[in-house]
């Protein structure tokens, strides 16, 4: 359709969302944190599943160059969490660092393109320089949960202790074991052991 930028409306049809949004009890995404790191919400857009659209979705934002989809999906997250989340007293958009090197191959974070989004619908500022990405790591696509741990565990570092932030929001495009987040987490709560973490993904892998 003319409107259409990037999805038709057959294949938005095929898109399975989590609902997360409706649901009055505990998450499978909440869930997957517990006895991990404290997380204050968790929302993802839609289930993740090899060989559907959502995939075709993914590796277009992160491979195919299409940093202007993860925008238009970041503003379909935005829109279903702006209904069902408390978004007050967010201070900051983080979006998963990539490191240098694969930012330049790819021409953009692709976490930032889905946070930038996200902010243009909840005027929720992004903060680039919160924490940023050490190691070169290898992709986690064919790794066992141990490895994908063992993969991240050091990578990042720098993180901002003096900016004030009571409340943050890790943005991310998807979520399979957890394993990134768990050590994202922990990194930021080392430099701030107070503060307050929600997680906003754009999809989950469905097990």
């Amino acid at each position: 359709m003319s409107d259409e930028r990037y999805i038709c409306w057959c294949c938005d049809l095929e898109i399975q969302a989590t609902f997360f949004e409706l649901q009055s009890t505990p998450s499978s995404l909440d869930k997957l944190f517990w006895g991990r790191v404290k997380v204050n919400q968790t929302f993802a857009l839609f289930y993740f599943k090899k060989g559907s659209v959502s995939q075709t979705i993914l590796h277009e934002i992160k491979y195919g160059h299409k940093g202007d989809l993860g925008v238009e999906m970041g503003e379909k997250m935005a829109r279903v969490i702006m209904g069902a989340y408390s978004m007050k007293t967010i201070d900051a958009l983080i979006p998963v660092p990539t490191h240098h090197r694969k930012t330049f191959n790819r021409g953009y974070n692709q976490s930032e393109k889905i946070a930038k989004g996200i902010s243009n619908l909840t005027t929720i500022p992004i903060d680039n320089h919160f924490i940023s990405k050490m190691n070169h790591t290898q992709s986690q696509t064919k790794k066992s949960n141990t490895e994908r741990w063992l993969n991240v565990n050091g990578g990042f570092g720098r993180v901002a202790s003096n900016k004030g932030y009571q409340h943050i929001a890790i943005v991310d495009d998807v979520i399979t074991t957890g394993a990134t987040l768990e050590v994202l987490i922990k990194e930021i709560k080392k430099s701030n052991p107070n503060i307050e973490i929600s997680i906003f993904a754009l999809a989950m892998a469905k097990k």
